[in-house]
């Protein structure tokens, strides 16, 4: 019985020591070792809702700091978004999964070569409907533009130069009737040559009306426009 005794005696104290060494290194842990404080600094780690987080719970990482709104060059071209963290001050983030919207064509991050744009200069994902241009380059003005430049747009301080695709009109590419007769550049609906709406064909582009071919019985004119006549021949009398 003594024997036992002591058995179980011996238990409780080990059963107490043990508590006794737990309860100090949560004191310890507590009073010596402060939580960490999370700041907006290059990988930081960042959660699905875009607040700083420990990274073992993070969606995506801070790449860069960059001011508010970041300039050329000061976010990675694979930024995904931009995070603006306080006065004057932007977080350039990258997704450490799939998808990356920053991607060309993918929607989101930084304006670029592949991107889909509205008549706006919106950024938008190449993959739904609506957009007017896909980019190729984005330059100072619109001489910078390269030489297969179809169209242009105006975004702040830059002009993003739009290449084949959406509804940016190309040589041989067909147009629905205006409704009226002075439009905007919005109002011209690039159809399929072999539709019912297909009422003329792009001719050429020229910088004067009087310079059409003479197979172009109309022209359509956008004053200021990267290519101001647009001649066409119209396929529907």
């Amino acid at each position: 019985m003594a024997a036992a005794a002591l058995l179980v005696l011996a238990a409780a104290l080990i059963a107490c020591a043990g508590s006794d060494a737990a309860d100090g290194r949560q004191a310890g842990a507590s009073a010596g070792h402060p939580r960490p404080v999370l700041r907006w600094t290059p990988g930081a780690c960042v959660t699905r809702d875009y607040a700083l987080t420990a990274c073992n719970g993070g969606e995506s990482e801070v790449v860069a700091l960059a001011p508010d709104p970041p300039g050329p060059g000061d976010c990675p071209v694979d930024t995904d978004n931009v995070l603006r963290i306080g006065a004057d001050r932007t977080a350039c983030v990258r997704n450490f999964l799939e998808p990356h919207p920053g991607a060309p064509g993918g929607g989101g991050g930084l304006l670029r070569p592949g991107d889909c744009v509205t008549l706006n200069g919106r950024e938008q994902a190449c993959d739904r409907p609506g957009w007017y241009g896909k980019a190729i380059a984005i330059a100072r003005d619109a001489a910078s533009c390269p030489s297969r430049t179809l169209d242009t747009l105006d975004d702040d301080s830059r002009v993003i130069c739009l290449g084949t695709g959406g509804q940016v009109l190309d040589r041989g590419a067909c147009v629905a009737r205006p409704v009226l007769e002075v439009i905007s550049r919005s109002s011209v609906v690039r159809v399929p040559c072999d539709s019912r709406q297909a009422w003329a064909k792009v001719v050429s582009f020229e910088r004067a009306p009087g310079d059409c071919p003479p197979s172009a019985q109309r022209y359509l004119r956008a004053e200021g426009a990267y290519r101001p006549v647009t001649c066409l021949d119209v396929l529907s009398k």
